[in-house]
């Protein structure tokens, strides 16, 4: 019985390859269409993208060529070649702007492009550019069935903007460019002010200023005003940041090294006090 299972299994499937294969050679574009829906249907995007690439060309014009590109569209985006799938959709949502699939190839759209955003240490132009697209769709469509998906795209990606901020900014803290890391870290809060990545962003904003502050000359000459009593304007600015973060972070693991620091900031304070 098992064997007479493994023969019909293995005879469908030749047969299909053949049905497949006479449907790659035939003429008639109807047959390659009614073909590539059921490979459609069954999952086999690949070989339907195959029989729909050849017959789009004939289909513009008629009125089963929605039905065709959209299909197409679809098969793109299911076989993970996201750059066409994009494309396609757009194309389709701009050839058919009443189609009752216009919303699904407008989200599909976006979410393509959510999936060519790369890794937040690379180089995030097409992360921005994903989460403008979600955000048009989300303002076009905002009852829609996928607002609440795309809106979950929108926060990842998001998140991938803060970490790749947060990471330039860390990363000048650690090869002691501090002047570049607090400003760097000034602009994150700015402007990612609800991040889970506060804390952090706080402390080592906190740590630049604190280092830049320590390792200071005691004045720096300008053309404009003279001299500035440079290495106190850094200790103050420090001390601000130190007292930001406690108020911010009453129960924060870097407690500890916060306090260190400030007093280390106040025991150097005390000197120009005393000068004065």
């Amino acid at each position: 019985m098992k064997h007479f299972f493994y023969v019909l299994i293995v005879f469908t499937a030749l047969t299909s390859c053949s049905e497949y294969q006479k449907a790659l050679k035939a003429e008639d574009i109807a047959t390659k269409f009614k073909m590539g829906e059921t490979l459609y249907k069954a999952g086999k995007y690949a070989k339907a993208n195959k029989l729909f690439a050849q017959i789009v060309p004939s289909y513009r014009g008629k009125p089963q060529a929605e039905k065709l590109m959209y299909l197409y569209s679809d098969s793109f985006f299911q076989m993970g070649d996201y750059y066409v799938s994009g494309y396609q959709f757009n194309r389709f949502a701009s050839s058919y702007p009443k189609s009752e699939k216009l919303e699904d190839a407008s989200f599909l759209s976006a979410k393509s492009a959510y999936f060519l955003s790369p890794v937040y240490s690379k180089d995030q132009k097409e992360t921005k550019e994903a989460i403008e697209k979600l955000q048009e769709f989300i303002n076009l469509y905002p009852e829609s069935k996928y607002a609440t998906e795309a809106s979950k795209l929108v926060q990842e990606l998001d998140f991938k903007l803060e970490k790749k901020a947060f990471s330039i900014a860390k990363q000048y803290n650690r090869i002691s460019d501090y002047p570049s890391s607090v400003r760097s870290f000034d602009n994150f809060i700015f402007e990612f002010p609800g991040s889970t990545l506060r804390e952090e962003a706080l402390f080592y904003r906190l740590d630049s200023a604190y280092r830049l502050a320590i390792n200071s000359v005691e004045y720096k000459r300008t053309i404009q005003n003279g001299l500035i009593k440079l290495k106190k304007e850094r200790l103050e600015t420090a001390k601000e940041y130190s007292n930001v973060f406690k108020k911010s972070f009453k129960d924060s693991k870097y407690l500890e090294d916060v306090n260190n620091m400030l007093a280390a900031i106040d025991e150097q304070l005390k000197n120009y006090s005393t000068k004065s």
